[in-house]
């Protein structure tokens, strides 16, 4: 499950270095295209690259989807788990408890 953290992890960062770079893309497009716009940006092409972020996030969703399945399910077998060997464990020290109080009753008569 770490594995899928990680891979989960050096996704985000991918799409965050994405950004940076649609964002510098943006800009250095507009001040090359439109140096007449001194500090205006260009509808046309931030729609264009907000279509492309949004694509790029829709693949990112797609990846992510089923890595956050598959963590909930391995959670709830850990969990279902866990529970068992708690209830073995309690199991163990009742019968432990009831075998030593047998012992020592056996022992006093």
């Amino acid at each position: 499950m770490e594995a899928e953290v990680d891979k989960l992890e050096l996704m985000f960062q991918k799409a965050e270095s994405d950004l940076d770079y649609i964002q510098y893309r943006l800009e250095y497009e507009i001040k090359t295209n439109h140096p007449d716009s001194a500090g205006e940006k260009n509808p046309v092409t931030l729609l264009k690259e907000l279509s492309a972020i949004k694509s790029r996030y829709q693949t990112l969703y797609a990846l992510f989807k089923p890595v956050a399945a598959e963590q909930k399910e391995t959670k709830s077998r850990i969990c279902a788990t866990v529970n068992k060997t708690m209830n073995v464990i309690q199991n163990l020290q009742k019968q432990t408890d009831l075998e030593v109080m047998l012992s020592i009753d056996s022992c006093h008569h």
